[in-house]
């Protein structure tokens, strides 16, 4: 069958092994992401050829509330190649009984992949609809905007010289300092990642997830896909982090740091640690996740680009989708972006 049975341990392992060993997966499109994500339903679709899974796309599902109509969304999928557009078609082909079952208005997918316009066009003229080039923050769920270092076949040395020169003194500065880091899986390490990544937010302004979240992280990845990061001085914990070993890529998911002893630039020799650790498993590829804000002046930036100065700045494709009832979509496009820039500026008084 081409929708994943769960309850088949047998299919459900074979899934497993293609998407883990697809080359560029993303973690939110292990099936574990389906646990972190349990406010979504959770389904998955597959094609075979020869006897061998060639595309994989795991859905999760959305109820949108006061309507009988749903989203559904692969993040950062499908698993496969997304040129070959037959071969997306046919997938999307084999998840109709799913859009049918929740009543979907649309079904989304944005690939991690550079944004190419005749990529783009290739969608739009087989009658999906896109985000386009540089859509608007509030349209869509994922940063079109990453932060990649490329650390293939290199050693630590290398990637040193291709930073920038003032990243380079404060990872040294750090370590010259005595600034240790360390990593576990342990449930006190996550509450110490909790109680920073509080700090972190208040003083950012920006939104706050449940610590029950992070804990449902723990639980899925383990201890090959999931660590915790602490960056500590004297007994003092300064820094911590998240962050996934999947499909050849080492990615920074969440990252905190405290306002104590930030002279001693933690979070460069914690960085530095999580490169050794994408380093020792031989990915292709670290990633320091998305940038909303592309100024040269925002400290985010300056603080990413500098690891990856001679790389920079990666810009995906954007948002896909295969649109089933036109008028929700538009709605969907139109009223929630306005939603979400309210919810933005309520988090933001509410942190004066």
């Amino acid at each position: 069958m081409p929708i994943l049975d769960f309850n088949n341990k047998e299919e459900v392992k074979e899934y497993e092994d293609y998407v883990l060993n697809y080359v560029g997966t993303s973690f939110m499109q292990d099936l574990s992401w389906g646990h972190v994500k349990n406010n979504w339903k959770q389904e998955a679709v597959y094609l075979k050829e020869d006897g061998k899974i060639i595309a994989a796309m795991m859905l999760l599902v959305q109820k949108i509330p006061h309507t009988n109509t749903s989203l559904i969304y692969s993040p950062r999928g499908p698993v496969c190649d997304v040129y070959d557009i037959d071969t997306v078609n046919k997938l999307i082909k084999e998840a109709e009984p799913i859009v049918k079952k929740y009543k979907a208005f649309a079904l989304k997918f944005d690939p991690q992949v550079i944004f190419d316009k005749k990529l783009d066009d290739l969608y739009v003229k087989n009658g999906y609809k896109t985000s386009g080039y540089k859509p608007k923050l509030d349209e869509l769920i994922q940063p079109s905007h990453n932060m990649v270092l490329n650390i293939d076949g290199k050693t630590e040395e290398e990637l040193m010289k291709g930073f920038a020169e003032k990243t380079r003194y404060n990872v040294r500065l750090s370590k010259r300092k005595g600034v240790t880091v360390r990593y576990s899986r342990d449930i006190e390490d996550l509450k110490t990642f909790y109680d920073i990544y509080k700090v972190t937010t208040i003083r950012d302004r920006i939104g706050c997830r449940g610590y029950d979240y992070f804990e449902r992280m723990l639980e899925a990845y383990d201890e090959n896909k999931l660590r915790i990061y602490i960056a500590e001085h004297e007994g003092d914990k300064l820094s911590a982090a998240i962050a996934t070993n999947i499909g050849g890529e080492l990615f920074y998911v969440y990252g905190a740091s405290s306002n104590e002893k930030r002279n001693l630039m933690p979070n460069y020799a914690m960085q530095m640690e999580m490169i050794r650790w994408g380093l020792e498993t031989g990915c292709k590829t670290y990633n320091f996740g998305g940038v909303l804000n592309l100024s040269p002046d925002n400290g985010l930036y300056k603080f990413k680009v500098g690891f990856c100065k001679e790389q920079g700045l990666e810009e995906y494709i954007g948002e896909i989708n295969k649109v089933y009832r036109p008028f929700m979509f538009f709605l969907y496009n139109t009223v929630l972006p306005i939603v979400r820039v309210g919810g933005r500026k309520l988090r933001r008084l509410k942190t004066h």
